[in-house]
C-alpha cells in the first residue's frame, strides 16, 4: 500500500487568499494517480496531487492532462462523476465508515460518507458549501494536445460531520484518491492506490493507502 506524508503549512487561510496556498500547494511534493484500471483504450490522462494541512483545513490541489474536459454540473451534491472529476476518499477511523469527496473542474462538489459505495449519506449541502475551491481550466484547439486544469480544494475539518477533528497533528488515516469521467468521450477510472477488482468500483476501503499527518 502506498504512503503519504502529509505536511503542516503554518498560516491562516481562506477564500480571500487561497491563491496564495495554491502556490504553496505547487512547491509540495506531487503524488501521482497512475494505476489505470478498468479499461484497455490507451487513454491515460496525466494526474497528479499534493497535499497538507493548515488551520483546521485540508488543502488539496489536483493538477490534470486529459484531452477530453468537460464540466457541466455546479449544484452540490450533483452527480459530478459523470464530468471530468477527481476524488478523495478519507476514512477517519478504525469501523471501515469513510468520506468521498468529489469534484469537477469548477470545483463543485459531492460529499458523502458510509461503509461501500451503496446507501451512502450525503453531507448536508451547507456542510460542503463550507469547501473552497479556485480552479483554473487550459483548454487547447490542437486535438493533438491535452487540455490542462488544477482544482485547489480548501477542507474544513466541519464537513467530517461524524468525527470531531481538532487537530490531524500525528493522526495516521486511510484514503485514495481517484481521477474518472463516466459521461466523457473516453471514459477512464484511476486511482493512486491501485485496486484489485474485476468491475469498476472505487468503494473499496481494503485498497484504501494511508497518510500521515506530520
Amino acid at each position: 500500500m502506498k504512503e503519504v506524508y502529509v505536511p503542516f503549512i503554518p498560516g491562516n487561510y481562506n477564500e480571500n487568499n487561497l491563491d496564495e496556498l495554491s502556490a504553496l500547494l505547487n512547491r509540495e511534493q506531487k503524488h501521482g494517480i497512475d494505476n489505470l484500471l478498468w479499461t484497455d483504450t490507451g487513454y491515460f490522462p496525466s494526474v497528479s496531487f499534493s497535499i497538507a494541512y493548515v488551520n483546521n483545513n485540508i488543502a488539496l490541489k489536483y493538477f490534470v492532462k486529459e484531452q477530453h474536459t468537460r464540466a457541466t454540473y455546479t449544484a452540490v451534491n450533483d452527480p459530478v462523476y459523470k464530468d471530468s472529476c477527481v476524488e478523495f476518499f478519507l476514512g477517519l477511523g478504525d469501523d471501515g465508515d469513510y468520506y468521498n469527496l468529489e469534484f469537477n473542474a469548477l470545483g463543485t462538489a459531492l460529499v458523502g460518507f458510509g461503509k461501500d459505495r451503496n446507501g451512502r449519506q450525503a453531507i448536508p449541502d451547507d456542510k460542503v458549501r463550507d469547501i473552497k475551491s479556485i480552479s483554473n481550466i487550459n483548454r487547447t484547439e490542437n486535438a493533438a494536445e491535452f487540455n490542462t486544469w488544477e482544482l485547489t480544494l480548501l477542507i474544513p475539518f466541519s464537513v467530517f460531520i461524524y468525527h470531531d477533528i481538532k487537530t490531524l497533528k500525528g493522526i495516521t488515516s486511510k484514503a485514495n484518491f481517484f481521477k474518472c469521467g463516466d459521461e466523457l468521450p473516453e471514459p477512464h477510472f484511476i486511482s493512486w492506490n491501485n485496486i484489485d477488482s474485476p468491475v469498476p468500483n472505487f468503494h473499496l476501503s481494503k485498497f484504501f493507502g494511508t497518510i500521515k499527518f506530520n
